[in-house]
């Protein structure tokens, strides 16, 4: 008998995508924080993170191309590159290089005040608009339970965040929401994928004059490299960079921002839960309570971001 079970229908296929690229986002960049703290023990932070994305953009421009995508105009490619350049190089790099001073749990939750800086920028910016009153106590409550992690000491630890990493990673973070709100307003390949590579590619070439102004070339020897830093530079190229990144930009062009950037609910839940588990790194009470403040700010950003975008 032939199969009687109904083919999907073009609404069905588009949101089970979704939530594929939505489980992506979430689980598989809250492993990245991990894979980082080991692929940097042995490799440099910025050539680990040229060649990650290098070798990642090539696989992925390949596909594309072998799936049909056209040939970037010059204008794309010059768009990938600011776009690149600010979330892979600004936002990546970042985190490479801080994770050699914090904790990749708490890296995360730094991390994770990204959907702040998109509210701040995207009121700063030419023709920006003013959050409205909710959003904006949402920045201010995720800025104070950012401090309460970056700071010294308080009463809740004795231990203290590296403040030098923590600088770098809100420029991490400021950077990572600056090229996620310019992406929107750029010329781009029709194929996500084709969009994605361009952006490897661009922000590789970025981190590798950060590498070598750096001297890390000359700092690097393959036969000291570790295999839990091999295995995690892996996980960076494959899951981290190619599943990833690729859902993340998916994401952006077919949701609104708002959910877009909702996997900084998770990311940081799962960084912390897998740094306790796999690294035995410690869940002290500040960590808890910065990581409600936080994850409280970012729920009342985007839960009304959403709410006024379906308004319109």
């Amino acid at each position: 008998m032939p199969d009687q079970t109904p083919a999907a229908t073009p609404n069905q296929s588009s949101t089970r995508t979704l939530w594929i690229a939505f489980a992506a986002v979430y689980l598989v960049w809250g492993a990245t924080y991990l894979a980082i703290r080991y692929a940097v023990q042995t490799i440099p932070p910025f050539l680990m993170g040229g060649s990650r994305f290098l070798v990642s953009g090539i696989i992925l421009f390949a596909w594309a191309r072998s799936h049909g995508a056209l040939i970037p105009t010059r204008r794309q490619w010059r768009d990938a590159a600011v776009v690149g350049t600010l979330l892979l190089c600004g936002g990546n790099g970042a985190v490479g290089w801080a994770e050699q001073r914090v904790p990749s749990g708490i890296t995360a939750l730094l991390v994770a005040s990204v959907p702040l800086w998109m509210v701040v920028i995207d009121w700063l910016r030419p023709n920006g608009k003013r959050p409205p009153v909710i959003v904006g106590l949402g920045v201010v409550v995720g800025l104070g339970g950012v401090a309460v992690l970056a700071l010294p000491g308080t009463m809740l630890s004795s231990a203290h965040v590296d403040p030098a990493g923590a600088l770098v990673l809100l420029f991490g973070s400021i950077s990572w929401a600056a090229g996620s709100i310019y992406s929107r307003h750029t010329s781009r390949p029709a194929s996500a994928a084709m969009t994605t590579a361009l952006q490897m590619i661009a922000g590789s070439g970025a981190l590798a004059i950060i590498s070598i102004v750096a001297g890390e070339p000359g700092r690097f020897h393959p036969g000291q490299m570790t295999m839990p830093s091999f295995l995690g530079w892996a996980y960076l190229v494959t899951f981290g960079s190619l599943v990833g990144f690729t859902a993340y930009i998916y994401l952006l062009r077919e949701t609104t921002p708002a959910k877009a950037t909702t996997y900084a609910y998770v990311n940081p839940i799962v960084a912390v839960v897998l740094g306790w588990m796999v690294a035995s790194e410690p869940i002290e009470p500040r960590t808890v309570v910065a990581a409600v403040i936080i994850l409280a700010s970012v729920a009342m950003i985007t839960i009304a971001g959403g709410s006024e975008r379906e308004q319109r």
